[in-house]
């Protein structure tokens, strides 16, 4: 398997539950900007989307959108207990938080990284962020992880909860955010991904 991915973006989540799976696998960077691998190959022809992540699976199959691709991951290595197994109703718990960190959290974001947005835009998003991270806050208070054990949404949340640092939102109302960051943070399979992307040395 390939995961292309840019250092620091949602494909930092996919490369994490990689990792916490033990899943042998090659990365590329992308270039974002200029559409171009790390190897000077057109990204575009490999993902016609032109963002990360995507997954190329060893027969050719291409996979893209990371609450799918970490859901595929975690099937494949189902001792790592990073999603629970079908049937399960704790396994449409994760998935329910994978949709939210993506609808209500990732999504909230993009008019902060977008240099086109207004400050109506802008102010619009932080209000919305503001919403769902007290919501996110309710839910971590006396517990490590978003449900029971570190799961492929601790991994997505981790991941979109880091570009606080680089847009300068402040997480200081939040400290249970903070705690949790710093919780998931260490462990070692985050420490690796965080390396491999350059983000820590």
């Amino acid at each position: 398997m390939k995961l292309y991915f840019s250092p620091g973006a949602c494909s930092l989540s996919p490369h994490i539950v990689l990792l916490e799976a033990g899943l042998a696998f090659t990365s590329e960077r992308v270039d974002l900007r200029e559409k171009k691998t790390a190897g000077g190959d057109n990204y575009r022809a490999i993902n016609p989307k032109g963002y990360v992540p995507a997954l190329a699976l060893d027969d050719g199959t291409l996979l893209t959108e990371g609450p799918a691709i970490v859901q595929y991951l975690a099937d494949l290595a189902p001792g790592a207990a990073l999603l629970p197994p079908v049937g399960d109703v704790a396994r449409y718990k994760v998935i329910g938080w994978l949709n939210f960190v993506s609808a209500e959290l990732h999504k909230n974001f993009g008019p902060l990284f977008n240099p086109a947005a207004t400050e109506d835009m802008k102010a619009h998003a932080h209000k919305m962020l503001a919403l769902r991270l007290d919501y996110v806050a309710s839910q971590l208070n006396g517990r490590d992880y978003l449900e029971t054990n570190f799961s492929v949404a601790d991994a997505y949340l981790f991941t979109v909860l880091g570009w606080t640092d680089f847009l300068k939102v402040s997480l200081d109302a939040w400290p249970v955010l903070g705690e949790y960051r710093a919780r998931v943070a260490a462990r070692p399979a985050v420490q690796q991904a965080l390396r491999e992307e350059g983000l820590v040395k």
